[in-house]
């Protein structure tokens, strides 16, 4: 069988559909020799290369609300928003421990990021996993920039949101990539869903900023956090339908995402089901794929 690789795209709370993909693959028989993310498919890739895919939707399936609440936290320095201490926990509890590299990893494995200064598009390959994932994690405004080695990195999705081009220079013949932003705009609107929460900075991210956990009537005025969500989602598909135009996976999984919030990472079951639903609706021509470039070698 050739070498092939999945490319598992940015997209915050929608990246749980990775986690559904992947374990509908991994039950198929189909285990791929490279893994490449960017932000959030850098989180579920990490996981699932360090063979902690089932640790991670065993933790998310439990998330409520109140939980998502809980890892926002106002940074006085105003670099993030995100309980930096609450989200290390996490990634060394069910994603990947502290000491684990990545070229102790049992496949190829690469996260995305970008270099605050330059603008350029960083390839993390070696190191620490956890600083790869923070790295690629690094959301401008949720989290602050991180250090390595002499750069200030932020998310890979400002450069590479679906990180086909990585896959395939670490060798993939056969590329297969989930795009998490086809379908984010345009979308038509829901009713908003006010969290009622306790008094304090939280308070009032579910006060100001309810886009952030749930969509708004289309005649509501869009809140700070609204419009926020939706240039990055003009953004992520610009760059996204830009790059793969010039370097197109051999598979495009595309998930229905829209009535998904950019935070509602609560709603792990549904992304799941999505990602499972999709993944077992491509295994044939996943299948057809692989035996045919087996053939042409």
């Amino acid at each position: 069988m050739p070498v092939w690789g999945i490319a598992l795209g940015g997209g915050a709370a929608r990246g749980w559909v990775h986690i559904g993909v992947l374990q509908a693959i991994t039950e198929a028989g189909f285990a791929p020799q490279v893994v490449c993310g960017t932000s959030i498919g850098a989180l579920v890739g990490a996981a699932y290369a360090a063979g902690n895919l089932e640790t991670l939707a065993d933790w998310v399936v439990t998330l409520t609300k109140i939980d998502v609440i809980r890892f926002f936290e106002l940074d006085l320095s105003w670099r993030g928003v995100v309980d930096t201490d609450r989200l290390r926990r996490f990634l060394v509890e069910h994603v990947a421990s502290e000491d684990l590299r990545i070229e102790d990893l049992p496949m190829s494995f690469a996260a995305v990021a970008t270099d605050m200064d330059t603008g350029q598009e960083v390839w993390l390959k070696k190191g620490k996993v956890l600083d790869a994932v923070w790295a690629s994690i690094a959301l401008p405004g949720l989290l602050p920039a991180i250090r390595h080695r002499g750069r200030w990195l932020l998310d890979g999705g400002l450069v590479n949101p679906v990180p086909v081009s990585v896959c395939r220079a670490l060798g993939a013949e056969v590329v297969l990539a989930v795009n998490l932003n086809t379908d984010l705009i345009g979308r038509q609107a829901r009713r908003k869903e006010r969290l009622s929460r306790p008094g304090g900075w939280r308070s009032w991210m579910t006060q100001y900023a309810p886009s952030v956990f749930s969509s708004r009537t289309q005649e509501s005025p869009p809140s700070l956090f609204e419009a926020v969500a939706a240039g990055m989602h003009i953004i992520l598909d610009r760059i996204t339908r830009s790059r793969m135009a010039g370097d197109p996976p051999d598979l495009l999984l595309a998930p229905r995402l829209s009535h998904l919030g950019l935070m509602e990472f609560h709603r792990a079951e549904e992304a799941m089901a999505e990602g499972r639903r999709i993944a077992q609706g491509m295994m044939e021509e996943l299948r057809r794929l692989l035996d045919e470039s087996d053939k042409d070698d």
